[in-house]
C-alpha cells in the first residue's frame, strides 16, 4: 500500500513538473496587438476599435562588432510595439531585409533590390486592407530605407484604398513638445552614424540582451579624401555639405565611389567615437521621445479622422 501512495505521489509531482515546463528555447512573452503573436479573434476585436497599423521598414545588416545582425529590425519592431501599448494600433512588421548593398562586404548582411521591397510591402498592405484596416504607418528604421519607404507610402496612396505616412516624417512638431534629449558629449562633434553611439545607446536600451559591448572596438576610417575634406563642413552642420556627403558616403561597392563599408571602416561603424561610451540612458531617452511623439501624432489623426470615416 506504501509503495502504491509513493507511485502515485511521484506520478503526480512529474506530471505537475511536465506540464510547468517551458519551451526548449527562451519564453516568448505575449505583445498585445503585435501582430506575429495575436489570434484571429483578438485581430477581429481590435478592429472594432481601430483601423491604424503601423508596419516596420528595416533591414538585416552588419552593425560593427558588437550589435545584431538584425538591430534595424528589432528596435524599429520594438518601438512600434511600444507605440502600440499607448495607442490602439496593430504592429505588423513584414519583412527582414531591407536595401543594405553597401554592407555586403561583411558577413550576415542580406540585401534585397529596392524594386522587390516596395511591392512585398505594398501587396501586404492590400491583404491588411482586405480584413478591413485602412490607415497606415510606415516607420523606416533604416536609412537606406528612407527613398522605399516614401515610395511604398505614394503607392497605397495613389494605388489603394488605404491612406499611409511616412511616420518619420511627420513627428517634427510633435517632438518639439518632449523635453530635449541628452546631449550626446561636450567635445567638438565628429562622424558618429551607422553601428554609432546612438544606434549602440537604442540597442541597449531596447535590446540589450543582444549588445556585446565588451566587443566593441573604435573603427579605423579611411575615406576617400575629398570626401574627407568637407567633413569638417558637414560636423558643423551645413546642409549642402552632408546632402553632398550622403550622396556619395556609403554606396555599393559596385558603384566605384569607393565608400562601401568594407571600403570605409575597419569594423563596420561608420564613425570614430568609441560604441563603449554609449548609454541605456541616452537610448531610453531618444526612445520615449520618438514613441510620446508618435502616439500624439495617432492622437490628431483619430481627431480629424476617426476609425470608420471618410470613403468606402
Amino acid at each position: 500500500m506504501k509503495h502504491l501512495v509513493y507511485v502515485t505521489l511521484v506520478a503526480l509531482v512529474w506530471s505537475g513538473t511536465v506540464s510547468a515546463q517551458e519551451g526548449p528555447l527562451p519564453t516568448v512573452h505575449k505583445v498585445r496587438n503585435y501582430l506575429p503573436h495575436m489570434t484571429v479573434p483578438e485581430v477581429q476585436d481590435l478592429l472594432t476599435r481601430s483601423d491604424m497599423v503601423i508596419i516596420p521598414v528595416a533591414s538585416l545588416e552588419q552593425h560593427g562588432l558588437h550589435l545584431p545582425i538584425g538591430t534595424d529590425y528589432l528596435n524599429g519592431v520594438e518601438r512600434a510595439k511600444l507605440i502600440a501599448q499607448q495607442a490602439d494600433v496593430l504592429v505588423a512588421p513584414i519583412l527582414l531585409p531591407g536595401q543594405s548593398p553597401y554592407h555586403m562586404g561583411f558577413a550576415g548582411t542580406v540585401t534585397l533590390p529596392s524594386t522587390l521591397i516596395q511591392e512585398v510591402y505594398v501587396e501586404a498592405a492590400r491583404s491588411l486592407m482586405r480584413h478591413g484596416f485602412k490607415r497606415f504607418l510606415i516607420l523606416n528604421s533604416h536609412g537606406g530605407n528612407a527613398a522605399i519607404t516614401r515610395f511604398i507610402v505614394d503607392r497605397i496612396n495613389q494605388e489603394t484604398e488605404g491612406i499611409a505616412v511616412d511616420l518619420g516624417s511627420v513627428l517634427g512638431p510633435f517632438r518639439q513638445r518632449v523635453a530635449a534629449r541628452p546631449e550626446q558629449d561636450a567635445g567638438p562633434p565628429v562622424l558618429d552614424r551607422h553601428g554609432g553611439t546612438s544606434e549602440t545607446s537604442n540597442s541597449m536600451y531596447l535590446i540589450p540582451e543582444l549588445v556585446d559591448l565588451e566587443a566593441a572596438v573604435t573603427a579605423e576610417l579611411t575615406l576617400p579624401p575629398h570626401l574627407e575634406r568637407i567633413l569638417p563642413q558637414v560636423l558643423a552642420g551645413d546642409p549642402t555639405a552632408l546632402a553632398v556627403f550622403l550622396a556619395e558616403g556609403l554606396k555599393d561597392e559596385a558603384t566605384g565611389k569607393g565608400t562601401s563599408a568594407a571600403e570605409m571602416t575597419s569594423t563596420g561603424v561608420w564613425g570614430v567615437r568609441d560604441p563603449r561610451e554609449s548609454t541605456a540612458e541616452r537610448g531610453r531617452a531618444a526612445t520615449e521621445s520618438m514613441v510620446t511623439a508618435a502616439v500624439a501624432f495617432i492622437e490628431r489623426w483619430n481627431e480629424l479622422r476617426p476609425p470608420g470615416t471618410g470613403g468606402r
